[in-house]
């Protein structure tokens, strides 16, 4: 069983305020804890500062798993308190890319003018990996990362353990591909396939997907279908939109609800806890 928590689901900037509390204004971070007490957090938003908050200063290794660079993901890494505890182990996985290794592209935030402190003044332990072709394994989980389609090298996530499977990709436009329907090659259908719960880009209305194509976001509609054709048993929409308020929101995952084929869907919260 994993324990999943998110500490942040907005997308693109924070929009913390009064239209925002019930869903929360923070840019997106998850944590999930393995049965074995290993810990991952998925992406560094402005979330990711809470969760450090809530980890146990116990010296037990964090892996941090970045699906892209955009600013919104990684913006909170600075804020992430273990990075200041000295000898902690902290490991940050990311998309590979064919001009620079992930130290140099971090390095861009993490060191001024945009950032005071730079990686290596860090206190913590701090190694940095592109993430690897094949499943490998993170305490008891086994983690398999692939290409989707979102613009700059960006990743999604498969975590498995002890019988459960969960599907992380908050960032990511199926449609482009073409229609959505059985396959493999479909964009997202090799990570979603059969899992307990698909934490998935739902950005956008479809009123507001047919101005923005391209953009590297999903409608909420196109993120039901895959969860549909890659039988997802739970689907959780995250990335909402800056401009969204919290009773949009509410209504459009009542709507996505009452039309996926089988299976449920949730709106994720800053706080909310799922089980799977």
């Amino acid at each position: 069983m994993m324990k999943v928590t998110v500490w942040g689901s907005r997308g693109s900037v924070a929009s913390a305020g009064p239209d925002t509390i019930r869903y929360g204004g923070n840019t997106v971070c998850v944590q999930i804890d393995g049965p074995d007490g290993s810990v991952l957090i998925l992406d560094a938003g402005t979330g990711i500062r809470r969760a450090g908050l809530a980890l146990p200063g116990d010296g037990r290794p964090v892996h941090v798993l970045l699906t892209h660079l955009h600013m919104d993901h990684i913006q909170g890494l600075g804020f992430f308190p273990p990075l200041f505890e000295p000898g902690r182990e902290v490991h940050v996985w990311g998309p590979p890319s064919n001009t620079q290794d992930l130290r140099a592209r971090l390095t861009r935030y993490l060191s001024p003018p945009l950032f005071p402190v730079r990686i290596r003044d860090l206190t913590s332990h701090v190694e940095l990996h592109d993430v690897p072709n094949e499943p490998w394994a993170v305490g008891g989980f086994t983690i398999t990362a692939a290409g989707i389609v979102h613009p700059g090298p960006t990743v999604g996530y498969r975590i498995e353990t002890s019988g459960a499977r969960i599907a992380y990709m908050p960032d990511h436009e199926p449609i482009l591909g073409g229609p959505i329907a059985t396959g493999e090659w479909l964009s997202g259908y090799v990570l979603a396939r059969d899992v307990d719960v698909l934490i998935h880009d739902g950005q956008y209305t479809d009123e507001e997907y047919r101005h923005r194509v391209g953009w590297g976001h999903s409608s909420i509609a196109h993120a039901v279908q895959l969860a549909d054709v890659a039988r997802a048993r739970e689907l959780v929409l995250i990335h909402h939109d800056p401009n969204h308020a919290d009773g949009l929101i509410a209504d459009l995952v009542a709507a996505a609800r009452a039309s996926r084929r089988e299976g449920t869907v949730r709106g994720a919260s800053e706080g909310m806890v799922l089980k799977a």
